[in-house]
């Protein structure tokens, strides 16, 4: 291959770019990018960054991005696949590619009146609304949403979190990890609500719920989880279908274009996690290199979520026997395992808070 086109120039592209170097391809390497900022981590965008603690965290230093001789086309979106070769950009322009890695991300799932938190550009706009305000809703209490939620009321916000299902987090760590998670947030002063819809947002922030109460809120913000950024490839040669359908391997129906990231659907799976992207970037450029799959990657599910000075670490799957191997919920400090329904001495998930060391050494034992 002369020339590889990587589109999306965030952590999943970026490694990509890395990969491809390191597995020794030294021809043009191309990477479209639809924000004007070189690749930054997006973790600390609802933490530190809100906190006024850092700003933008670059995921590579200057002299490793020079070091991969790469093109950057930032600024500019992918509009569509000409052909399997060929990149349609939005300002007119054509990439012609032998290679082609996706990595387009997600979207956040929006609702009328309210702020989302995704990019950098989110981050600082939010930041900016927090800063004059006294009451933030928080619609979602997934993990983006709790981790916001915690920043607010570390700014000494008034916090009311309104999730749609009766216990946070229940498809993600079970309803009884959830509701361990759910009680940081009345540790910490916030109010959550649960098992109710919203209704709409009201243009001064804030939030009618389906049962007829209103919450108070000055700004708004929902997390309510993204969907695959994949309407450009509409029509297109490659197959998609809850993302970018692709093998194990990151490949898709087109051998010379991979995926990687939150909008690849790898045999069946997409995962929305940083060290999913890292990893899946390392066996799909392999792969597109070698134009066929010789490599594959198995999700491990790993996910990590600092809420109110609590750690929570998760990797697997969750089912319904969850057993506390050390310390107490109550405590908030422990650690717990998820057995399988039919080898019940197989550990299939774990989930820790505040306990990294047993969280370690247990994943080893994961099946």
């Amino acid at each position: 291959m002369k020339t590889i086109a990587i589109i999306g120039a965030s952590l999943a592209g970026l490694r990509s770019a890395q990969a491809l170097r390191q597995q020794g391809f030294d021809g043009r390497l191309v990477v479209i990018g639809d924000e004007i900022h070189l690749p930054y981590d997006r973790p600390p965008l609802s933490k530190d960054f809100l906190l006024g603690k850092v700003e933008a965290v670059p995921l590579a230093d200057q002299e490793d991005l020079d070091a991969l001789n790469a093109e950057w086309r930032l600024g500019v979106r992918a509009t569509g696949l000409l052909s399997t070769r060929e990149i349609a950009l939005s300002d007119d322009t054509t990439v012609e590619a032998d290679g082609i890695v996706i990595a387009t991300g997600g979207l956040p799932r929006t609702i009328p009146g309210t702020h989302v938190l995704r990019t950098l550009d989110d981050a600082i706009k939010l930041r900016e609304a927090f800063g004059s305000a006294q009451h933030i809703g928080v619609i979602g209490a997934g993990f983006i949403g709790a981790e916001i939620a915690s920043s607010a009321r570390a700014l000494g916000k008034d916090v009311t979190v309104v999730e749609a299902l009766p216990t946070p987090l229940t498809r993600v760590l079970g309803a009884e990890m959830g509701t361990a998670c759910g009680h940081l947030h009345g540790d910490h002063g916030s109010t959550l609500i649960t098992g109710v819809n919203v209704d709409s947002v009201n243009v001064d922030g804030g939030i009618n719920l389906a049962d007829g109460r209103v919450v108070n809120a000055d700004v708004v913000v929902a997390g309510i989880g993204t969907r695959p950024a994949t309407d450009w490839l509409a029509g297109g040669p490659v197959n998609l279908g809850n993302g970018v359908v692709c093998d194990a391997g990151g490949v898709t129906n087109v051998k010379n274009i991979v995926a990687v990231g939150d909008v690849a659907n790898c045999a069946g799976h997409r995962a929305e996690h940083w060290t999913s992207a890292t990893e899946q970037a390392q066996i799909a450029t392999r792969n597109l290199l070698a134009g066929e799959t010789v490599a594959t990657h198995t999700n491990g599910g790993y996910v990590w979520s600092d809420q109110y000075g609590v750690r929570i670490q998760f990797i697997g799957r969750a089912t319904d026997d969850v057993r506390v191997e050390d310390g107490s919920i109550e405590d908030r400090k422990f650690v717990a395992t998820y057995r399988d329904g039919e080898r019940p001495d197989d550990i299939v998930g774990i989930v820790a808070m505040s306990n990294a060391r047993l969280f370690t050494r247990l994943r080893r034992n994961l099946k």
